[in-house]
C-alpha cells in the first residue's frame, strides 16, 4: 500500500510540475484558478486520507511496538535481566514519521487551502505587465485585487453567488479578456449599461456630456524616454490622470468583430458605443497606448474578476506603494 501511494504521488506531482513547466515555456495555456483548485482538491484528499487512516495506522503500528517492548522487558525483568537492548523511542519515531509523499501532499494543504479561499474570495495580486494604464499604474506595480467589491463569485467557473456592488464609471477594474477569457485585462470603466460613450478627436463624451478634462504639465515616460500630453479627467466624482500622444491619430484602426458590434460607429474622428445591458466599455488610461473596448468591445458582467484597489510593491520604485486612484 505504501510503495504504491509513493508511485502514485510521484505521479501526481510530475503531472502538477510538467503542467507549470509546459505554462512557463508557452507550450499550453495556463489557468493558475484552475491550477490552485486542483491543488486544494488533491491535497484535501490526501489530507483526509493522512487524518482518518495512515495517522491511525501508524499509531497503532507504534502502539504495537510499544506493547511489544513493554512485554519483552517484563519477561527479562522475570529474569532477572534490567539491561535490555534497541532503542524503542527511535523504532516508534521512524514508524510514527510521516512519510515523504504525504509530506508533499497533505502537510502543504493547510498552507494551499489558505491561499485558495484567500485568492478566490478577497484579494488577488496582480502584476502591470504592459503601459495601458500609465500614468494610474506603471509597469512593473504589484496590485491588490478587491475580489468581493463586485460579488462574490465561485472560482474558477467565476459565476456570481453574492451580489455587492457594480462598476461605477473611473472605477479600476480587472476582467476576463473577452477574446481570451483565461488572460486577465486591467483598465478603466468608461461606460456602464445604457451609456452612449463617445471617444472622437481623442475627448470623451459620455450621454452627450462631455467629460471634464484640465490639461496638466507633460508626462514624461521613462520606459520611452519621451513627453506624453497630460490631462485630468472626472468622472462620476473620481478624479484621474490620463495621456495622450500627439503623434497618434483619432482613428481607431483594426477593430475587431465583436458580440453587440452594431452598437458601435466608427469614423475618422474615433467612436461612438451604446453599451449594451450586462456589459461594460473599458478604455486604459494611456489613451493612444491602449487595446480596449474600442478595438475589441464590451466587457460582460460575468468576466469581472476585481476591484484594483492597492499597488504593495514595484521593486525599480517603492514610491509607486499606495492606493489606486
Amino acid at each position: 500500500m505504501m510503495g504504491f501511494m509513493a508511485t502514485l504521488t510521484a505521479l501526481v506531482l510530475m503531472v502538477f510540475a510538467g503542467y507549470g513547466g509546459a505554462w512557463y515555456m508557452g507550450l499550453v495555456e495556463g489557468n493558475f484558478s484552475l491550477l490552485l483548485f486542483l491543488a486544494t482538491v488533491v491535497t484535501g484528499l490526501y489530507w483526509l486520507a493522512e487524518k482518518f487512516y495512515f495517522w491511525p495506522q501508524r499509531r497503532k503500528a507504534a502502539e504495537v511496538i510499544e506493547q511489544e517492548a513493554a512485554r519483552r522487558r517484563n519477561e527479562l525483568a522475570a529474569r532477572g535481566i534490567s539491561q535490555v537492548d534497541g532503542n524503542i523511542e527511535e523504532a516508534r519515531a521512524r514508524v510514527i514519521m510521516q512519510p515523504w509523499w504525504l509530506d508533499w501532499t497533505a502537510g502543504l494543504f493547510p498552507v494551499i487551502v489558505v491561499v485558495f479561499l484567500l485568492r478566490s474570495f478577497l484579494f488577488e495580486p496582480f502584476k502591470i505587465p504592459s503601459g495601458s494604464m500609465i500614468p494610474t499604474m506603471l509597469v512593473g506595480d504589484l496590485i491588490l485585487v478587491n475580489k468581493f467589491h463586485y460579488g462574490v463569485r465561485l472560482p474558477v467557473i467565476n459565476r456570481k453567488i453574492v451580489d455587492n456592488n457594480s462598476p461605477q464609471r473611473g472605477d479600476v477594474m480587472v476582467f476576463r479578456y473577452p477574446p481570451q477569457p483565461s488572460l486577465d485585462y486591467i483598465k478603466r470603466v468608461v461606460g456602464v449599461p445604457g451609456d452612449e460613450v463617445a471617444y472622437l478627436n481623442k475627448k470623451l463624451t459620455i450621454n452627450g456630456k462631455p467629460v471634464p478634462k484640465v490639461a496638466l504639465p507633460d508626462f514624461f515616460d521613462e520606459d520611452a524616454l519621451r513627453y506624453a500630453k497630460q490631462f485630468q479627467e472626472t468622472s462620476s466624482s473620481k478624479t484621474y490622470r490620463v495621456l495622450n500622444d500627439e503623434d497618434r491619430p483619432a482613428f481607431i484602426a483594426g477593430a475587431a468583430d465583436f458580440p453587440y458590434r452594431q452598437n458601435c460607429r466608427y469614423s475618422s474622428e474615433g467612436v461612438v458605443c451604446k453599451v449594451p445591458q450586462g456589459h461594460y466599455f473599458m478604455m486604459g488610461d494611456n489613451r493612444d497606448n491602449s487595446l480596449d473596448s474600442r478595438y475589441w468591445g464590451f466587457v460582460p458582467e460575468a468576466n469581472i474578476v476585481g476591484k484594483a484597489f492597492f499597488v504593495w510593491m514595484n521593486f525599480g520604485n517603492l514610491k509607486r506603494i499606495g492606493k489606486v486612484d
